[in-house]
């Protein structure tokens, strides 16, 4: 099993892991050179998603094996036979039941004083996360915390301590990020609030009620077979919340309706040749205004992200399809300075020059120190991202990210750092204000976190501002900018097993 953006470490190797973000075109690779071969999709839930669904949807017709397991929500089961009807495979679908028994408590926690070990507090707020882990070790308990920002390895090292029974750590607090690729040793979950953040088709953030799958998919990590707890619990921090969870768990699963698309490097070139004056943006944007989608299976994602990192390296010179592997990259627009490294990358990268080891630690303040307050801990979170953009582009641009080894030794020696800094949350709390009360705790972490971004950074940012409004100064085109063009990446995928044809067509796509 290899983290996010890792390849398979040999040839000989019998089974290599990615996500899908990384799987694409390394999936297709490493498949495509092996005899009787087996792929593995897990989570096929996330098909839906209104971002990353595409990576599945992609995937689950693409992937070229002759076996193809799909795992996840029973949710999925019709949605994919469906999508498998236009390809003509063979589908055998496998139910499996639960194998400990899962109850929902009538009391609320109410307090933490009456959190005890074996309990996971579930918020769906980072600064939820840290003014709960505060709280919990005011009574006396030791704290794993586990979120979507944090590395892999992290994770899995809190994961571990949690898990230990020997170990000093005995509560866990987390985010739904517990819901997929952790074994974790829960008694009790306890939701500290069932209203979650989301994104709607807009690209506009929003609370809404946590629905049938979010719920089961977290609650259903209490009592799991093969743990240390023969059964698992389930209630709310708050009374009045314990009703609504029940509703929430008594109704069936919504079947999923759609699976995720997302434009081709080839249909945007198409457009391409018949607009040469359109930006890459804006030939996204015109294609999904006007492309007609079979509604009955598929839905167009959501490209805000996409439009954003196209129109922050609008102005750097590189042929089209490079720019659009360039924007395809798994981050964020939300993430300034992991976006003001995007830019760097690519103006280096236009230039011709290889960006090399040293010249990427340089920019990130290597060698890296634990940090000491928490807007040092979320900016080491974003170097961190920035290392796994790297990765990302250097299996698709190999010559010009040269040091792939030198910068995964140097990511896991921060995932250690990071790790070190998380186990010590509550004193990095402590260093925003030991006086602050509970009700304020949050708006000044959001203040301070704000603040993790250096002077440097910042003038970064304000020059992305600039190109991105057509401000910025011209940049000279070099030489060396459009190497050779590599095969646009595939996707991912799921709980079920197909056959294919080797080399069939991919239908689904319009």
């Amino acid at each position: 099993m290899l983290p996010a953006q890792s390849k398979w470490l040999a040839r000989t190797l019998d089974v290599s892991s990615s996500t899908f973000e990384l799987g694409g075109d390394i999936f297709y690779e490493c498949f495509s050179c092996h005899l009787d071969e087996v792929g593995v999709i897990d989570e096929i839930q996330m098909i839906r998603d209104n971002v990353r669904g595409w990576a599945w949807t992609r995937t689950v017709l693409g992937m070229c094996v002759d076996e193809l397991h799909i795992c996840g929500e029973a949710s999925a089961i019709e949605l994919v036979k469906e999508m498998l009807l236009d390809t003509g495979e063979d589908l055998e679908v496998k139910t499996y039941k639960r194998l400990t028994t899962l109850t929902i408590q009538d009391q609320a926690l109410q307090s933490f004083d009456n959190i005890r070990n074996g309990d996971c507090v579930v918020a769906f707020n980072k600064n939820d996360i840290y003014a709960i882990s505060r709280n919990v070790e005011k009574r006396g308990f030791s704290c794993a915390v586990i979120y979507g920002g944090l590395p892999p390895g992290t994770k899995l090292a809190q994961a571990k301590n949690f898990n230990d029974p020997s170990h000093e750590i005995n509560v866990l607090v987390a985010t739904d990020a517990i819901g997929m690729g952790l074994n974790l040793s829960i008694k009790r979950i306890i939701f500290y609030s069932l209203m979650k953040p989301s994104v709607n088709e807009k690209g506009e953030k929003e609370l809404e009620l946590l629905s049938t799958s979010q719920a089961l998919q977290i609650a259903g990590r209490a009592g799991r077979f093969g743990t240390q707890y023969e059964s698992g619990e389930v209630t709310t921090f708050k009374p009045e919340d314990v009703s609504v969870l029940k509703d929430i768990l008594a109704k069936p699963v919504d079947p999923i309706e759609a699976a995720g698309l997302h434009p081709t490097a080839d249909q945007i070139e198409l457009f391409a040749y018949h607009l040469p004056n359109a930006t890459l943006s804006n030939l996204i944007e015109i294609f999904v205004s006007i492309c007609r989608v079979d509604d009955s299976l598929y839905f167009m994602c959501n490209i805000e992200d996409f439009k954003f990192l196209a129109d922050t390296i609008q102005h750097v010179p590189l042929a089209l399809k490079t720019r659009y592997t360039f924007c395809c990259a798994p981050i964020s627009r939300k993430q300034p300075f992991v976006c003001s490294m995007f830019l760097k990358f690519a103006r280096q990268f236009s230039r011709g020059e290889a960006l090399t080891f040293e010249w990427v630690t340089s920019q990130l303040g290597y060698p890296f120190t634990v940090p000491v307050t928490i807007a040092e801990l979320q900016h080491l979170e974003n170097v961190f991202d920035v290392f796994d953009l790297y990765l990302w582009l250097s299996y698709r641009f190999k010559d010009t990210f040269p040091d792939n080894e030198r910068m995964r030794m140097a990511q896991r020696e921060l995932d250690e750092i990071i790790h070190e800094g998380v186990s010590k949350i509550t004193k990095l709390i402590q260093q925003v204000n030991l006086n602050t009360s509970d009700n304020n705790l949050d708006r000044l972490l959001d203040m301070r976190a704000q603040e993790r971004l250096g002077t440097r950074t910042k003038s970064v940012l304000k020059e992305i501002s600039k190109v991105v409004q057509g401000k910025g100064k011209p940049i000279p085109r070099a030489s060396g900018g459009d190497e050779k063009e590599k095969p646009s990446p595939r996707g991912s995928g799921s709980s079920t097993t197909g056959r294919r044809p080797r080399g069939s067509s991919v239908p689904g796509r319009k």
